[in-house]
């Protein structure tokens, strides 16, 4: 793979509800963030928060992006999100096809870790 087309990332976060993954999505999307976001609504999370354990029904958010983008993008989602801390893993994606490839980085701004 050619060093102008990094193997892109998949980035996990959740959110609070279906509005507020759409709303980010679309933002992450418009500004060339990340090239897709796939939204997997009714997620059930069990977590450690302020020493309690807490349940919660979430939206798990699928984010691909490449790696030039990863800081921009965590900026970003951190400015929007409304949770305190939210979900930021980022996934290195081991293998693609070459047209979803050109596709994806396409998709993205040139270089936003710069």
């Amino acid at each position: 793979m050619p060093d102008s087309n990094p193997m892109p990332r998949i980035v996990l976060t959740t959110a609070s509800n279906l509005d507020e993954a759409n709303s980010l999505a679309r933002v992450l999307v418009e500004e060339h963030l990340a090239a897709c976001v796939s939204i997997i609504p009714a997620i059930q999370s069990v977590y450690r928060w302020m020493g309690n354990v807490e349940s919660a029904t979430e939206v798990l958010m699928l984010i691909k992006s490449g790696p030039n983008q990863l800081a921009a993008l965590e900026s970003r989602l951190l400015q929007l999100h409304s949770y305190e801390t939210p979900e930021f893993l980022v996934l290195p994606v081991e293998s693609a096809s070459h047209p979803y490839l050109e596709w994806l980085h396409a998709s993205l701004r040139p270089d936003s870790g710069s």
